[in-house]
């Protein structure tokens, strides 16, 4: 009988002793050390304000989000509709987005706090930083065939744009180039549409418009109205390009329209995506490095990134990103 209680006891202790043994081993780590964890970061929601839905803005900024979206770990695109490229630095502003696409001197006037009343004049608006230039917005300046030069627009009437536009910002920067301003001609301000068909009509001898070229509706104009289009001077390239850095030296082809036989030397503008200056470099240069790493799928989602190169990508930039400037460093760009 001794012997059975004693083999009793000793199963008994054997079971505390494992019962002790578990509960010491499951104690939590109480040293202050930080418990590891493998789980990695949420991706930062990127909104990317673009343009109205029929315009070249939006459908570029969907491109880049179909195209690269799901190549990036640290982010997640989302593009929306807007009023483009002022509203755009506003949304921006406001962390209603955190990325856009936008004309760059539109963003050298908020960066300034310049371009006048109707952009940015005393109120500098550093938050949007540039990203990428994808393509150049072209100064285009169509005129009756009896105007040969931007000298012979003195005393003409012409259609500068709308009042305010960015486009009126461009004419008379132009104009600024051969000591000319708005008071040696005859203003109309109307947009591109209203100054065609005044052109057509005889109403006005001269129209400008800022668009990518070959620009449709000068496509189309050309097949109702034999205009031409001055070139500008070496002179003329020079001064606007140090004056206004936003402003590159783009030639047309010749034949870019059907009426226009020969090149035609203007200056641009680049359409630009920015980025805020909140968003991380990390996050901010996957996203460049996926654009380049992918232009050829860009460029078959939408025509538009066929222009997208790293050397043009920088022409004309200011204020770079440090996430881009990353990237464009580590290819010898800049």
């Amino acid at each position: 009988m001794k012997k059975f209680l004693a083999l009793i006891l000793s199963v008994a202790m054997i079971f505390a002793l494992v019962a002790c043994g578990s509960k010491e081993g499951d104690t939590p780590n109480t040293d202050g050390d930080p418990q590891q964890t493998d789980t990695p970061a949420a991706p930062v929601d990127i909104v990317i304000a673009t343009g109205g839905t029929t315009g070249t803005y939006y459908a570029v900024g969907n491109a880049l989000v179909t195209t690269i979206g799901d190549k990036l770990s640290l982010s997640k695109l989302t593009a929306v509709d807007s009023g483009a490229s002022k509203a755009n630095v506003q949304l921006v502003t406001a962390n209603q987005a955190q990325m856009s696409i936008l004309q760059s001197d539109v963003l050298n006037y908020a960066h300034n706090g310049s371009g006048g009343e109707t952009m940015f004049d005393g109120a500098a608006d550093m938050n949007s930083l540039w990203v990428a230039g994808v393509y150049n917005e072209t100064v285009q300046l169509v005129t009756a065939p009896s105007i040969t030069s931007i000298e012979d627009l003195k005393g003409k009437t012409v259609c500068v744009g709308d009042v305010g536009s960015g486009t009126a910002l461009n004419a008379a920067q132009v104009l600024e180039a051969y000591g000319m301003t708005f008071d040696d001609i005859k203003v109309m301000y109307d947009s591109f549409s209203g100054g065609a068909e005044a052109l057509k009509n005889g109403q006005c001898e001269a129209a400008f418009t800022v668009s990518g070229a070959p620009t449709p509706a000068l496509t189309d104009l050309a097949t109702a109205y034999n205009f031409n289009m001055p070139s500008l001077s070496d002179e003329a390239v020079s001064y606007l390009t140090t004056n206004y850095p936003f402003l590159v030296q783009d030639n047309l082809p010749a034949n870019t329209y059907t009426c226009v036989a020969d090149e035609t030397v203007c200056v641009a503008v680049k359409a630009v995506f920015t980025a805020s200056k909140d968003l991380s470099e990390d996050v901010v240069y996957e996203i460049t490095k996926a654009m380049f790493d992918n232009q050829a799928d860009l460029a078959k989602a939408q025509a538009k990134f066929g222009f997208l190169s790293p050397e043009g990508a920088v022409a004309g930039s200011f204020d770079l990103h440090p996430g881009a400037e990353k990237y464009y460093k580590e290819i010898g760009v800049l």
